[in-house]
């Protein structure tokens, strides 16, 4: 398994490497009232997107914390809320709440389309080889291409720090689609080497990073919300906390000591004691044992020697 990690993230890297996402998902919202309705839920400026456009977004409890982390795509009648799957049922059901005399629907799409990820700095050039030429499109926007005789939607954003691009396709047509990519020359990746690259990337990912006790500000997600929309679910606490400009915690990088990888919610210690605890980790074959973590804001000095789960180790500055 390592080895084929360590040909993966080579190729990735170096080319660009094609990833099946079936823990992904799509919430649909539609309805005459969507735009108005769901620009109060979500961070981001929802009224300012026109059909093609997407942007990051988060849902947040009153409190301002993470519901879960989306992308938005508007579309010509509806909005897609591209999430992970298991967040999907919490997030429709806070949604819900707030649909009185809305005109305004939900549907879990998490079945169809289909989820599929092109990571790496040839991702474009190989998108054009297979017929589907991306170039132009801004960040986080979407256009309709056709791979394998099949509409799928192309929206410019990806979780590795590399160049990427996510896709919608017909789960009918998935594995035609995912064929036509493998013969344009993107290399098939496996979730493991995803793992390595989100992490080394510093991305936070809901249900690790993320839940209901975090803080936008804390996992460095500054870039999902909008300083310039109206109101949404949270935004008085998130406007409080940019006006302080300072937070309890922050995400950090971790490089541990060895190849033994602590377990999620490992306690990180610092000299005095507890700052702090492990959220991912994982043994990249080109980067060593990896991960992330939350630490107390005074703490969060890349380089700092801590103590995890007992063992050696050292904050790093993200990316990692």
């Amino acid at each position: 398994m390592k080895g084929d990690v360590a040909r993966e993230l080579r190729a990735v890297r170096e080319g660009a490497g094609l990833f099946r996402l079936p823990g992904r998902g799509v919430l649909e919202v539609g309805g005459g009232d969507r735009v108005r309705w769901l620009d109060g839920m979500i961070s981001a400026d929802v009224k300012s997107l026109a059909p093609g456009d997407g942007a990051p977004a988060l849902l947040l409890t009153r409190q301002g914390r993470i519901v879960a982390d989306l992308h938005v795509l508007a579309r010509e009648d509806v909005f897609w809320l591209e999430l992970e799957a298991s967040a999907l049922p919490a997030v429709r059901e806070q949604l819900s709440r707030y649909v009185v005399a809305d005109d305004v629907t939900l549907t879990d799409r998490r079945d169809d389309p289909a989820r599929l990820a092109l990571e790496g700095p040839r991702a474009a050039a190989l998108l054009a080889a297979a017929g589907a030429d991306p170039s132009g499109l801004a960040p986080h926007a979407w256009r309709e291409l056709r791979i394998a005789g099949a509409a799928v939607a192309a929206a410019a954003y990806g979780f590795t720090g590399l160049t990427g691009f996510q896709l919608f396709a017909p789960a009918a047509a998935a594995d035609a689609v995912a064929s036509a990519l493998l013969a344009a020359g993107f290399d098939l990746a496996s979730a493991d080497t995803l793992e390595c690259l989100r992490i080394a990337a510093g991305m936070p990912w809901f249900g690790r990073e993320l839940d209901e006790s975090v803080l936008p500000a804390e996992a460095r997600l500054e870039a999902a919300i909008s300083t310039t929309k109206g109101c949404y679910t949270g935004q008085e606490v998130v406007t409080r906390m940019r006006s302080r400009g300072r937070v309890g915690h922050l995400l950090v990088g971790l490089r541990f000591e060895g190849e033994a990888l602590p377990a999620r919610g490992a306690p990180i210690e610092g000299e005095t004691g507890p700052i702090g605890q492990v959220t991912s980790s994982v043994l990249s074959p080109e980067a060593g044992a990896i991960g992330l973590g939350f630490v107390r804001a005074e703490d969060a000095t890349p380089g700092a020697s801590v103590r995890v789960a007992g063992a050696p180790a050292r904050i790093a500055a993200l990316p990692l």
